[in-house]
C-alpha cells in the first residue's frame, strides 16, 4: 500500500485513547518485512512498541501515536469519522491530520529510503504509543524509562505531530513550553457579612498577593521561547449565599514556562509571595511537562533542507508555541528532538482532514531527512 492507502487503513480503526484497535499490528507487519526488531511494550491498558533496525549510531527515531480523540457528534460529520473518505481534495476522518497520515508517511518513507540505502550509516527506530491524547502515563513516558534503564539513547527524533499553519513545511516545532499547575487554598474565617470584624475574608486577604503574582515578570524568555506566563483558570469561594463571608477560597493557576525558568524557581517565587503576605494557605502542585528545546543544529538543518527540496519556495519557521507533546519525554534520552507534520487547522475538529496534495510531499520530506542524516556521504 502507498501512503494514502496506509493512512486510510489506520483511520478506519476506531483507536480512541487508549485503545489501539489494531493500528500497531498494521505498522509492525510492514516494519517486520523491512527487518526491524520489534519490541511490544504494554503498560496498564496501553499498547506501545519500540522498533529498531541497525545497531550503530547515529540513531534517528520517528515517534507518534495511534490513538485519537473522540469524534464528537457523528451526525455533524459529512461522513463517518472512522470510514475514511476522499472528497474536495482531502482525506477526511478522525486522525487524518493527528496523526495517522504521519505514521503512514513514516513507514513508506523508511521503505523508500531502505530500498535506495540498504546499509545506512546508523540506525532507524520507531516509538509508537496509544496513549498520547489521554493522560500519557503508560505511553511514551514508560517506553523512554525502559530505554533509559538499559542505556539505549537516541541522537535524533522526529515526532509526527501536525505542526504546519498555512502550507505544508511552514513550521517546525523545535521545543515546547513546560506546564506547571497549582491548586491554592487560602484560609480565612467564615462569618456573617454584616459582622466582618468577626470573620476573615480569604478573598480579600489573597487579593494583594494575587495581584502581585499577576504582575510579576517571571523571565524574559529567550531566542526560541516567549516569556513565561502565569494565569488563573478558576476561582471559587463561598456558599452561594450573599450574606456569608467564605471560610476559604480556592484558586487554580497554571504556568506555561520556557527554558529560561525551572519548576523549582517558579515554585520558590510563588511561595515567597504568599508567605510575605502572611497568608494561611495550602498549595498543591501538579507538574505535567517540562520544557525542552532543540536549537538549530544537525536535525533542524536536515529537515529544513528536506522541506526546501520538496516544497520549493517554502522556508520553515521554528516555533515553540502550543501545548505539550510526547517530545517532552523523548528529550530525556535524545539529543535533538523536533516535531513536524501536516497542517493543524482541523485537528480535534468535526470533519478532520488532510489535503491529498500534502501526503506524498510529507513522505518525501521524511525520506529526504533520512537521506540527509543517514545516507551515504
Amino acid at each position: 500500500m502507498n501512503t494514502l492507502e496506509l493512512a486510510k487503513a489506520l483511520i478506519a480503526r476506531r483507536s480512541m485513547t487508549p485503545d489501539d484497535a489494531g493500528c500497531q499490528d498494521i505498522l509492525i507487519s510492514r516494519l517486520e518485512k523491512m527487518g526491524f526488531r520489534i519490541e511490544r511494550m504494554r503498560f496498564g491498558q496501553v499498547d506501545n512498541f519500540w522498533a529498531r533496525k541497525g545497531a550503530a549510531s547515529p540513531v534517528i527515531c520517528f515517534a507518534g501515536h495511534t490513538d485519537v480523540v473522540p469524534s464528537g457528534p457523528v451526525e455533524k460529520w459529512e461522513s463517518d469519522p472512522f470510514s475514511p473518505e476522499i472528497r474536495e481534495g482531502g482525506l477526511f476522518g478522525r486522525g487524518a491530520a493527528d496523526m495517522k497520515t504521519s505514521l503512514a508517511a513514516f513507514i513508506t518513507a523508511i521503505e523508500a529510503f531502505l530500498e535506495k540505502n540498504p546499509n545506512p550509516e546508523g540506525s532507524i527506530a520507531l516509538l509508537v504509543t496509544s496513549d498520547e491524547e489521554g493522560v500519557a502515563l503508560d505511553g511514551t513516558a514508560k517506553v523512554v524509562d525502559a530505554l533509559r534503564e538499559r542505556g539505549e539513547l537516541l541522537d535524533y527524533c522526529i515526532v509526527g505531530e501536525p505542526t504546519c499553519v498555512s502550507v505544508l513545511g511552514d513550521t517546525i516545532k523545535n521545543g515546547r513550553r513546560g506546564s506547571l499547575s497549582g491548586t491554592l487554598t487560602v484560609k480565612g474565617i467564615q462569618g456573617h457579612i454584616a459582622y466582618p470584624h468577626l470573620a476573615k475574608n480569604p478573598i480579600h486577604l489573597a487579593s494583594p498577593a494575587i495581584a502581585e503574582l499577576a504582575d510579576m515578570v517571571w523571565d524574559e524568555g529567550n531566542d526560541y521561547f516567549p516569556p513565561t506566563t502565569w494565569q488563573i483558570s478558576n476561582i471559587h469561594g463561598g456558599t452561594g449565599a450573599t450574606n456569608v463571608i467564605p471560610g476559604t477560597v480556592e484558586i487554580l493557576f497554571n504556568f506555561r514556562f520556557s527554558t529560561a525558568s525551572s519548576m523549582e524557581s517558579l515554585k520558590f517565587r510563588v511561595h515567597e509571595v504568599l508567605d510575605r503576605h502572611g497568608l494561611d494557605y495550602d498549595l498543591e502542585w501538579s507538574y505535567s511537562g517540562k520544557p525542552y528545546l532543540t536549537p538549530r543544529g544537525r536535525l533542524v538543518d536536515a529537515i529544513s533542507e528536506a522541506i526546501a527540496s520538496v516544497k520549493k519556495g517554502v522556508k520553515p519557521e521554528l516555533s515553540t508555541s502550543g501545548g505539550t507533546s510526547d517530545g517532552r519525554f523523548i528529550a530525556d534520552i535524545c539529543k535533538e528532538v523536533v516535531e513536524f507534520g501536516p497542517l493543524n487547522a482541523t485537528i480535534h475538529k468535526i470533519d478532520e482532514c488532510i489535503s491529498i496534495e500534502d501526503i506524498e510531499p510529507l513522505r518525501l520530506i521524511y525520506e529526504r531527512t533520512l537521506e540527509n542524516l543517514l545516507g551515504s556521504r
